[in-house]
């Protein structure tokens, strides 16, 4: 496997999916970097020379921020909100969609397992027998 920003990248794939597996890039960044450095985006990565690993590599160090660099300014960034107090450190905070989703239906994969509330069984108006 070719390591590149501390990740080992797939070698049976073509490299322009296998650059995707790396925290920070995603498809239209992959088809730039590959054109600059001039690899083919279908070429297999297990096919490529030394020479070409490394001017990806440098092509990456030099450019973009990836992996380890990026998930912290993420959290730095989520940090500061919940700091600060806005509505979208608070619903970070909270565990709850941050981008104006609905939550009365749907968000079951932010608010986790249903949780079952007395007295919500019965429909409004009906009577016990």
């Amino acid at each position: 496997m070719a390591r590149i920003a501390g990740v080992d990248i797939p070698r049976e794939k073509q490299v322009l999916f296998s650059l995707q597996y790396i925290h920070g890039i995603g498809p239209s960044i992959s088809r730039k970097i590959l054109a600059d450095v001039k690899i083919d985006p279908t070429k297999k990565v297990k096919d490529l020379t030394d020479e070409e690993v490394s001017r990806i590599r440098e092509k990456i160090d030099r450019e973009y921020k990836v992996e380890g660099e990026l998930r912290k300014e993420v959290s730095l960034n989520i940090k500061r909100l919940i700091e600060i107090g806005s509505r979208r450190g608070i619903r970070h905070k909270r565990s709850l969609p941050v981008r104006g989703q609905r939550t009365r239906t749907n968000a079951r994969t932010k608010r986790g397992a249903k949780k079952t509330v007395a007295g919500r069984g019965q429909k409004r108006g009906a009577t016990k027998k």
